[in-house]
């Protein structure tokens, strides 16, 4: 995909980032509207909760399943070609789930849904850094951070505002003439990049990592999600597949660093780069505390002060608006003065907003609350766009769909982790009261950014920015041949 530089945003990656974000959209708001639905499903089908609950398990599984698949077959079949896969995936997963006659074909069809997200999701990542180019990773990933940012927030309330008078169908059946004109509009505005199935390393793919990775993450998410309904992690229900998963990996880990003909889905010798880690680690650490903070919130507002689902909802919107918010500015500013300092500085008022939400008592006016939450909310918009613009702004262009699935997938087990503990931390402190709840699982929040902090040291600065864009850029305007070359060393020059 051609390169667009300039010091602005043409119409054509104008056009382009409104017609990806379009498409990613999709896939966030249902990974977080069916939640709001497991009543009305469960009455529907005559089922039970925890039956009902595998709709979104199993969308989340697929999801997370997939991703590094789709790290590979980006390259194989070009971008345009598995955009467009994934989008046509996900509309045929969202039209059988609308017509869903018992609780099973509706898992079932969530999981087909799931697989297209699971292509959707990094390619967000993907096409957006390629056709932004280093110099302006940090402002495009900032108007990405606005979808991911208020997507896990308003699917609840869009969920909702569905069920209040419309059946749980129009979940499904929205996002059918939605999905169609993303899909239009990819057609002709996506630009087509030819596949590199026939060249090497492209045509090989790496069966063994494929059948470990994937579905070793997946089993890890697994056991979170099984202990966010149990309220603890000593079950069999979460260790077994925590075992399973973490042996999974361990062996993924061994197979990726023997040389070999085939060369490995993930390359783990990524993580040799300092800044490479420092940025995949502190988009965990923010999806972690993102999530914990996300999660308590409508507790707080239904228990402490009784608000209906819908009420807290709308009142947990200021964590998300604050992100959505900081995220492009935060993002443009790291394309001048490098992401170090901005990351900080974030990590710091979302420690001074999780603060204030560590006082919170059941007669704080909702106002105060919302205020905290919006300080919170904007500090981490000011972690994430400029982490992952420090991310694109270093990564060789050839490891782009690598490393965008690597932050993809830990920071989807951050938040994962994230709402876990969130049960687990609500039932260890709140049965008795559960403002001792809410307030541990914020000081546990604040901890995490505290580390983060810590983490955050270890991104590039200002001039250490400049040097790698330079160099990206220099890169990207190198022959087919030299770019090969780099490619072929980075995954072992076999």
């Amino acid at each position: 995909m051609s390169q667009l530089r300039a010091d602005r945003l043409e119409p054509a990656l104008v056009r382009l980032i409104a017609v990806v974000l379009l498409g990613g959209m999709l896939g966030i708001l249902n990974s977080t509207m069916v939640s709001v639905a497991l009543d009305p499903l469960s009455e529907e089908f005559d089922a039970s909760l925890s039956a009902i609950g595998w709709a979104s398990t199993g969308f989340l599984l697929a999801v997370t399943a997939l991703i590094p698949f789709t790290s590979w077959a980006v390259d194989r079949f070009g971008s345009k070609r598995m955009w467009l896969g994934g989008l046509t995936l996900f509309l045929a997963g969202s039209l059988a789930c609308a017509l869903a006659w018992n609780v099973g074909s509706l898992i079932a069809f969530r999981v087909v849904q799931g697989l297209g997200a699971g292509i959707l999701d990094p390619l967000v990542l993907v096409l957006l850094a390629r056709a932004a180019g280093p110099t302006r990773a940090g402002r495009v990933m900032g108007l990405m951070g606005v979808v991911l940012s208020l997507g896990p927030v308003l699917g609840p309330i869009a969920g909702g505002a569905i069920l209040e008078g419309l059946s749980w169908r129009w979940m499904f059946w929205l996002s059918v003439p939605i999905g169609l004109i993303a899909l239009l509009l990819a057609v002709k505005i996506v630009p087509a990049d030819p596949p590199r199935g026939s060249e090497l390393p492209y045509n090989r793919l790496d069966v063994i990592g494929l059948a470990l990775l994937g579905p070793g993450f997946s089993a890890l998410v697994l056991a979170l999600t099984q202990s966010a309904e149990r309220g603890a992690f000593a079950d069999w229900l979460v260790l077994a597949p925590l075992v399973l998963g973490a042996v999974m990996l361990a062996v993924y880990a061994a197979h990726a660093l023997r040389v070999r003909s085939t060369p490995p889905l993930i390359d783990l010798r990524l993580f040799k780069s300092g800044s490479f880690t420092a940025s995949v680690s502190v988009m965990a650490l923010n999806g972690l505390a993102t999530f914990t903070g996300l999660f308590a919130l409508p507790l707080y507002y239904q228990q402490a002060h009784g608000h209906g689902t819908l009420a807290a909802g709308l009142l947990v919107t200021p964590i998300g608006l604050g992100a959505a918010l900081a995220m492009p500015l935060a993002g443009s500013l790291s394309d001048r003065i490098g992401s170090r300092s901005l990351v900080q500085g974030g990590a710091v008022a979302a420690v001074l907003g999780g603060l204030w939400l560590t006082q919170v008592s059941a007669t704080t006016s909702e106002v105060w609350s919302s205020a905290a939450a919006l300080i919170m909310g904007a500090g981490m918009g000011f972690v994430g766009a400029p982490t992952m613009g420090s991310l694109y702004r270093t990564l060789p262009p050839a490891l782009v769909p690598q490393g965008s699935s690597v932050l993809y997938m830990l920071n989807q087990l951050g938040a994962a982790i994230g709402i876990a503990l969130v049960t687990v931390i609500m039932k260890t402190l709140g049965d008795g009261n559960v403002l001792d709840g809410i307030h541990g699982v914020y000081w546990f929040t604040i901890g995490t950014l505290v580390v983060l902090l810590v983490a955050s040291v270890f991104l590039p600065g200002r001039a250490e920015g400049e040097e790698a864009a330079a160099a990206a850029d220099s890169g990207e305007q190198s022959s087919a041949a030299a770019s090969e070359r780099a490619a072929a060393d980075a995954h072992g020059a076999h």
